[in-house]
């Protein structure tokens, strides 16, 4: 199963920083599990927020070059608040290092003005064909339905809002 965690790019500011927000409803899946009598999203899945969000601002760096961006570090993760159903989940996120493989992020998510959860991410990114685990049509594919998903989402509009003609 796959996760989508940001529903709206708000702002970005393209090699510094990106704003997005997540909208927790009851109706997702996971929440009957975690917990039935008092459903809250995940920690881990604040954290996969943060990082979907981090992985818009690489993709737009290296030009959707790169297939996959995938966590590889979380360190001094600190969670302070509960995400509940009927909560938006706002994650900001800064550049520290945007590299060519490796990227590096101070990150927060906040329901309202109360921050939830906070922490440094690390992003490896990479093309399957490169590491021999696929064709490099499954990266046109996949790089095809970012582009495809960065539309739903409303990045090229944060985009064109960072830079005014």
């Amino acid at each position: 199963m796959q996760f989508h965690l940001v529903d709206r790019i708000e702002q970005v500011e393209p090699g510094k920083r990106i704003v997005t927000s997540k909208a927790l409803s009851l109706a997702e899946e996971y929440l009957a599990d975690h917990f039935p009598a008092f459903p809250v999203m995940p920690g881990v899945l604040m954290i996969e927020a943060m990082v979907q969000a981090a992985a818009w601002l690489v993709r737009i760096e290296q030009d959707f070059a790169k297939s996959m961006v995938v966590l590889t570090t979380a360190r001094n993760v600190k969670y302070t608040y509960f995400v509940k159903p009927g909560n938006i989940l706002r994650c900001e996120v800064e550049v520290m290092e945007i590299g060519p493989e490796k990227s590096r992020f101070k990150a927060a998510g906040y329901v309202g003005d109360r921050q939830a959860v906070a922490g440094r991410i690390e992003l490896r990114s990479f093309n399957l064909f490169d590491e021999n685990r696929g064709p490099a049509s499954s990266d046109e594919s996949i790089v095809a339905q970012l582009h495809q998903r960065f539309e739903l989402v409303g990045g090229p509009a944060a985009l064109a809002s960072a830079n005014p003609v």
